[in-house]
């Protein structure tokens, strides 16, 4: 029976990465750079996935390789390899988390065996934005990635409280690096580039080497009134443009969304409105990470005579990190739990966490009147400034359930403008090929239906050539050749709170590997007693 992977790359479509609409009508195979088995590494690193070492590219100084080891064909779970010269660059090292049907697993993240083998080799991982879809394995992969970190000061903070609450903190050299400077780690010479997006400070890596330039967008916005942080830089963008751009590597989220994507200006705005005349007490959901939406929920509290308190872990420690860097300069402190209690239910907004409608966040806890301090009365508003992730939908409408047989009243963004995107529609992508001009687009940041889309539109601005890539797919950039070249087979792994564990395929067979490493474990710690 073939795998599910092998029925995907027999659907007919004009956009496949192995098809010859997109990699040149009539053009001849391409050979990859030699291909030689893993070096030593420096010392021995426990791996979770026990299998012989990952073959795979020698890079030449001639071309750019790109893989991804996740992030393609879904959203989440991104970690993407540049080699060049030799060396090997990392971008980002992030997560993706299970749904509900999985309560045995935290999250997912990319199994890093194919680089780890490579670390002599490895110059640095560098870092997109603070995301837990960009940053959020990095402490769980410590030390099998022992390499520099580059961030901007907003995610060094978040990787550094992270790092610490693994014992791994003065290990790690996290290096702060300036947004619109320019730093040279190994053959790869990188420019940060401010963009805009739901955390502070994303930016788009220019990366310059002998083989040509690349841009490397992370997730992205064209933001005009972003409310913290500073404004997409276009002159940098144009300027990298006019240099001549080999290839752009872009975010496919909103490739099939027509139009722009609104301003968090815009969601503020929105906000102080559908507060407006509110009779008792108002929850807005929202993600954790979007620092922006926080104060625009604090600015429509002050516009409309209401006081703010956070509840959950996560809108907390994002709290201190913005405070830390400066974003929330100029506004009061947020309320404790135990001095919300004393403000009349008119007066008061809570900031939860749950707009995914996760087990454990604090909304999930108030719908289920399970919160220890925190309660939802009738006549109280549930507001959701959050866009549903695809898959979260049950989840998401069970919270509405519980809160509506409570009499609260729920606001979503289709009946309110309180929420816009992070990522960048139709227009803003055509704005973006008309600034850079690249010769060949790599789609990635979506599923398989954002990549295709994305890469028709990409095609209709005029680039040569768009790869739509599948992780762990092996491509080459270059002057001459460009094409998919070889493949990986990316292998997952899992968090289970405890441990981390290979991804068998099921959860059953996942934790049945696990059983066997607790029991032997046991027998270690039992012989060690005898």
């Amino acid at each position: 029976m073939r795998s599910p992977r092998d029925r995907r790359r027999s659907r007919t479509s004009t956009l496949s990465v192995r098809s010859a609409q997109d990699l040149g009508v009539g053009e001849p195979p391409v050979s990859t750079a030699p291909v030689a088995p893993a070096r030593p590494s420096r010392k021995s690193r426990a791996s979770a996935s026990a299998s012989a070492p990952v073959r795979g590219p020698v890079p030449r100084a001639d071309e750019i390789i790109f893989l991804p080891l996740g992030g393609c064909n879904r959203i989440g779970m991104n970690m993407t390899l540049y080699g060049h010269a030799g060396k090997w660059l990392i971008v980002d090292a992030g997560v993706a988390f299970a749904g509900d049907d999985m309560p045995e697993i935290q999250s997912f993240m990319a199994d890093p065996a194919f680089i780890e083998e490579r670390m002599d080799d490895v110059v640095g991982l560098v870092v997109t934005h603070a995301h837990e879809d960009h940053v959020g394995a990095i402490h769980h992969l410590w030390p099998r990635l022992s390499c520099p970190i580059y961030a901007t000061p907003f995610a060094t903070h978040l990787i550094r409280e992270r790092l610490k609450e693994v014992g791994a903190a003065r290990a790690v050299q996290v290096n702060t690096m300036p947004i619109g400077g320019r730093l040279k780690i190994g053959p790869f010479d990188i420019e940060t580039i401010a963009v805009t997006h739901s955390v502070p400070e994303p930016i788009s890596l220019a990366i310059r080497t002998k083989a040509g330039n690349l841009l490397h967008t992370g997730d992205w916005k064209f933001d005009p009134e972003p409310l913290v942080g500073a404004s997409t830089d276009f002159a940098a963008l144009k300027r990298f443009g006019d240099e001549g751009v080999l290839a752009m590597v872009c975010d496919s989220t909103n490739a099939q969304v027509e139009g722009t994507t609104g301003s968090e200006g815009q969601a503020r705005a929105g906000l102080i409105e559908a507060f407006r005349g509110r009779k008792g007490a108002i929850a807005v959901t929202c993600f954790a990470s979007n620092v922006a939406r926080m104060k625009a929920v604090a600015e429509a509290a002050a516009a409309n005579d209401r006081k703010v308190v956070l509840a959950g872990r996560s809108l907390l420690r994002m709290e201190k990190a913005a405070r830390a860097c400066g974003y929330l300069d100029g506004l009061p402190p947020f309320l404790s739990l135990s001095e919300a209690a004393s403000v009349p239910r008119r007066n008061l907004v809570l900031i939860c966490t749950g707009s995914q409608g996760e087990e454990r966040s604090a909304l999930s806890k108030i719908a289920r009147a399970e919160h220890r301090s925190l309660a939802l009365h009738r006549g109280d508003t549930v507001m959701f400034s959050a866009r549903t992730i695809p898959g979260n939908e049950d989840a998401i409408e069970a919270i509405y359930k519980l809160l509506a047989n409570m009499g609260v009243k729920v606001v979503t963004p289709s009946d309110a403008p309180i929420h816009v995107s992070g990522h960048p529609a139709r227009g803003d992508l055509t704005r973006m090929y008309e600034l850079i001009r690249p010769r060949f687009a790599v789609p990635v940041h979506g599923e398989i239906h954002h990549l295709e889309a994305h890469a028709r539109l990409a095609r209709s601005c005029g680039v040569e050539r768009a790869l739509v890539p599948e992780d762990g797919d092996v491509i080459r950039l270059a002057d001459s050749g460009t094409a998919v070249v070889g493949h990986i087979e990316p292998h997952r792994l899992v968090n289970d709170g405890q441990f981390l564990l290979p991804w068998a395929g099921s959860v059953e067979a996942t934790f049945g590997i696990r059983a066997e490493q607790r029991a032997d474990r046991n027998a270690a710690k039992s012989a060690f007693a005898a």
